[in-house]
């Protein structure tokens, strides 16, 4: 999802990177990968995002996913 970002370029690829080799070290298949990010951006929205602000980001979230597998 490109977009202008507060982290330097390296830094994200790494963590992407890690990210990606996990769930294919551990065999995850497409509909698994997509369980365990779903739940994972649960999890910080739940956990780092405040409540009267969370179906907002959600909702941004999954616009910006959508522009970015529509344009890819």
């Amino acid at each position: 999802m490109p977009q202008q970002s507060r982290y330097n370029n390296d830094e994200f690829e790494a963590l992407m990177n890690n990210v990606i080799l996990t769930l294919e070290e551990a065999g995850a298949n497409r509909d698994l990968s997509l369980m365990v990010l779903g739940n994972v951006i649960t999890h910080i929205l739940n956990t780092q995002v405040a409540p009267e602000n969370r179906e907002k980001m959600a909702s941004q979230f999954a616009d910006v996913l959508k522009k970015s597998v529509k344009n890819s």
